[in-house]
C-alpha cells in the first residue's frame, strides 16, 4: 500500500508570494532609486537659508511643500551651488525672495515620483495580502491555509510501489482475524450477501489493549480487500474552532463516497466519541460534540445506493463511548483484540524474527513461555532489544541468552552496575530475595522460581527474585491468590527472622499485597464475613489504570468490614510466609550464601536448592 497525500491547491499561494515578492522590489526602489540616479543635494537649516536671501547670496530658488531647493551666486563663469532646506509655514518667503531680486516658482516633479504614486496603493494593498496569508497559514494548521481548514487530514492508501499488509502479516488474534474476514467479503463480493437481503454492516468496532495490532488488523482487511483505506486518528477531527471537525468528517465521507468501495479507520475513537452526558455538568465540549454528531448522521446516511463504504475504528476505551455509535445500525460488530496466548505469542515471535539473524540456540517457544501478557508491540520490542544486545556483544546472530537478558530488560529494567551496595545493604537484599524465592517455591499459582539476583536494576530494584508461568492461567483459587501474598510478603518475613527488624526494601510488596487482597474481598467475593458481593464498580477497561475500580458508595460499618478482611488475608500470609522460613532457617542461610558469592543463582543450581524447602507439615513432623 502507498501513501496518497492529498490534493493541495497551490494557485492561492503562489499569487500572494508574487505579491510579497513585488512589494519587496518596490520598496527597494523607493529607498534607492532616488540615490542612484538623483544628485546628494546637501540640506541646510531654513534660518541660514533666510540669512542668505537675505544677504542677497541666493540668485533662483525652487519652492515646494516638502523641499526648497536654491543656488547661490556663482564666481566668474562658475555656477553657484544648489543647496536645499525643509520649508517651514513662513507666508513672508515669497514677498522677501521678491524684494531681493531672487527667482522662484514652484519644484518640478522628480523622475522617480512614479515610485511615490504607484507605493500610495500598492504597498497598503500588498501588506493586507500579507497578513491575510499569515492568519490564513495559522488557522489552516498545515500547508493548505485556511482555504482547507474543514478538510480532511486522513492519509489515503492504495495499492502502489510498497508491499500492502496481509493477514499473513497479523498472528496470535486469529478469533479477530476470523471476524474480518468476513468483512473482506463485503468488500469483494457485495452482490452475493445483498442478493439474499443481507446488509452489509456499516461499522466494525476494533476493542483492545494498547499495542495488540488492532491497527495493523484494519491495514491487513484493507490489503486483502485491495480497496483504498482512508486513515485518521479521532483527534485529528478536532480543533479551536467549533464547526471545524464536523467539516472534516463530511469532507471525509465525501471523499469515500467518491472512492467506493473502501474502508475508513479512525483510530483512537475515543477523542470523538466520548459519552455526550459526561461533560453535561461542565458546560459539555461544543466542537467535540457537535463533531460526534455529524459521525453519527454520516453513518446513518452515506451508504446510498451501491456505495460500500466500512468504518473500522479501534480504541481501549471502549466503556467511555457513546451509546449512539454503539447501536445497531453503525458499530455493527465489536472484535476483541486481545492479548495473544502461548501459540499467538510463539506465532507473532516467528513473524517479528524474520528479519533477524538468528542462532542454532534459539528457541522461540521457550521465549513466548517467559512473556505471558506480552502484547505483539511487547514481543517485537523484545526482538530488537535482543538483536541490539547481539550486535553490542559482537555476535554474528541473535542467540538463546540475548532473548532472556532482553526480557529481563523489558521487566525490570537496566542492569545498574555502577550503584554499588555496602556489605550490609547486600547482605539484607540477599537475605530478602532468598526469601521470597523460598516461600515461592512452596506456593502455587506464582509459577517457578527461575532466578535470584541482587544485582540492581531499573529505577528502584536492588534484586529481584524472577518466577515464570508454566503455562498459561485465566482462572486462580482463592488459595493461589492467598500464596501470591505470602509470596510478596516472603522478603519482608525474611528481614524479620535473620535481622528481628524490617527496612524499606519491601514497600513495593506491601502495596502489591494489599491490592491483591482488596480484589479478593471487594472483586472476587472471597470473604466468608462480607459473602458473595461485589463493592466495586469495575469497567471494561484495558489500560489498567486503576480507573475501572473505584469502590462503590458503602456505609461506614462495611468499609470497617473490607479493612478488617484485607488485614486479616495479608497478615495470615505474613504469619504462613514467616513459619516456612523458620522452619528452613538453616537452608535460607546456605541459598543467601551462595548468592552473595555468586550474586546471581538460576538454572538446575537454584532448582536443586529450592527443592529442599520442606512444607509445613513435614517441617513439623
Amino acid at each position: 500500500m502507498a501513501v496518497k497525500d492529498q490534493p493541495q491547491p497551490p494557485r492561492f499561494r503562489q499569487i500572494s508570494n508574487v505579491l510579497l515578492l513585488l512589494s519587496g522590489l518596490f520598496l527597494l526602489a523607493n529607498i534607492f532609486l532616488p540615490n542612484l540616479f538623483g544628485p546628494q543635494i546637501p540640506q541646510v537649516p531654513y534660518s541660514l537659508f533666510v540669512h542668505q536671501v537675505q544677504e542677497q547670496d541666493v540668485v533662483r530658488a525652487s519652492v515646494g511643500q516638502n523641499e526648497i531647493r536654491y543656488q547661490l551666486k556663482g564666481e566668474g563663469d562658475k555656477p553657484g551651488q544648489v543647496l536645499s532646506t525643509t520649508p517651514i509655514f513662513d507666508l513672508e518667503l515669497p514677498k522677501l525672495l521678491q524684494e531681493k531680486g531672487v527667482e522662484f516658482a514652484a519644484t518640478p516633479p522628480s523622475k522617480n515620483g512614479w515610485i511615490g504614486s504607484v507605493l500610495s496603493w500598492v504597498v497598503p494593498l500588498l501588506i493586507f495580502v500579507a497578513i491575510f496569508q499569515f492568519f490564513m497559514n495559522r488557522q489552516g494548521g498545515g500547508p493548505q491555509g485556511a482555504l482547507s481548514i474543514g478538510k480532511s487530514k486522513a492519509k489515503v492508501y492504495v495499492e502502489g510501489e510498497s508491499a500492502k499488509i496481509t493477514f499473513a502479516d497479523v498472528a496470535g488474534v486469529e478469533e479477530a482475524k476470523t471476524e474480518l474476514v468476513e468483512v473482506v467479503e463485503f468488500l469483494k463480493t457485495p452482490d452475493r450477501f445483498t442478493a439474499i437481503g443481507a446488509r452489509i454492516p456499516k461499522g466494525v468496532l476494533l476493542v483492545g489493549p494498547p499495542g495488540t495490532g488492532k491497527t495493523l488488523l484494519a491495514k491487513a482487511v484493507a490489503g486483502e480487500a485491495g480497496v483504498p483505506f482512508f486513515s485518521i486518528s479521532g483527534s485529528e477531527f478536532v480543533e479551536l474552532f467549533v464547526g471545524v471537525g464536523s467539516a472534516r468528517v463530511r469532507d471525509l465521507f465525501e471523499q469515500a463516497k467518491k472512492q467506493a468501495p473502501c474502508i475508513i479507520f479512525i483510530d483512537e475513537l475515543d477523542a470523538i466519541g466520548k459519552a455526550r452526558s459526561t461533560n453535561a455538568a461542565f458546560g459539555g465540549n461544543d466542537e467535540r460534540e457537535q463533531t460526534l454528531n455529524q459521525l453519527l448522521t454520516e453513518m446513518d446516511g452515506f451508504a446510498v445506493g451501491n456505495t460500500t463504504v466500512i468504518v473500522l475504528a479501534a480504541t481501549n476505551r471502549p466503556e467511555s463511548l457513546d451509546a449512539a455509535l454503539l447501536r445497531p445500525g453503525r458499530f455493527d460488530r465489536q472484535v476483541l483484540v486481545d492479548r495473544p496466548d502461548l501459540s499467538g505469542r510463539e506465532a507473532i515471535l516467528n513473524i517479528h524474527s524474520q528479519k533477524v539473524k538468528l542462532g542454532p540456540d534459539i528457541d522461540l517457544k521457550a521465549v513466548a513461555t517467559r512473556t505471558p501478557g506480552f502484547s505483539g508491540a511487547d514481543l517485537a520490542n523484545l526482538v530488537n532489544e535482543a538483536a541490539l544486545l547481539a550486535a553490542r556483544n559482537r555476535r554474528l546472530a541473535v542467540a538463546q541468552e540475548d532473548f532472556f537478558e532482553a526480557f529481563e530488560r523489558v521487566v525490570a529494567g537496566l542492569e545498574k552496575k555502577s550503584r554499588v551496595l555496602n556489605e550490609k545493604e547486600k547482605k539484607i537484599v540477599a537475605y530478602h530475595e532468598v526469601g521470597h524465592a523460598m516461600v515461592g517455591a512452596l506456593m502455587t499459582g506464582g509459577g517457578e522460581v527461575a532466578k535470584i539476583s541482587i544485582v540492581p536494576r531499573g529505577m528502584a530494584a536492588l534484586g529481584y527474585t524472577l518466577q515464570l508461568p508454566t503455562e498459561d492461567r485465566f482462572l486462580l483459587d482463592e488459595s493461589e491468590l492467598r500464596g501470591q501474598i505470602a509470596t510478596l510478603l516472603g522478603g519482608r518475613s525474611a528481614e524479620e527472622v535473620v535481622f528481628g527488624s524490617i527496612t524499606t526494601g519491601a514497600s513495593n510488596d506491601l502495596q502489591r499485597a494489599t491490592d491483591l487482597a482488596e480484589r479478593m474481598v471487594t472483586t472476587y467475593g472471597m470473604s466468608k464475613v462480607l459473602g458473595p458481593l461485589a463493592y466495586d464498580r469495575a469497567q471494561q477497561s484495558f489500560l489498567g489504570d486503576g480507573m475501572g475500580n473505584a469502590r462503590r458508595a458503602v456505609s461506614a460499618q462495611t468499609a470497617e468490614a473490607i479493612d478488617q478482611e484485607v488485614k486479616e488475608i495479608v497478615e495470615t500470609a505474613h504469619q504462613q510466609a514467616l513459619d516456612i522460613l523458620k522452619a528452613n532457617r538453616e537452608l535460607l542461610e546456605t541459598i543467601t550464601q551462595k548468592l552473595l558469592e555468586t550474586e546471581v543463582v538460576e538454572g538446575e543450581a537454584l532448582h536443586k536448592l529450592l527443592a529442599e524447602v520442606r512444607p509445613l507439615d513435614k517441617a513439623v513432623a
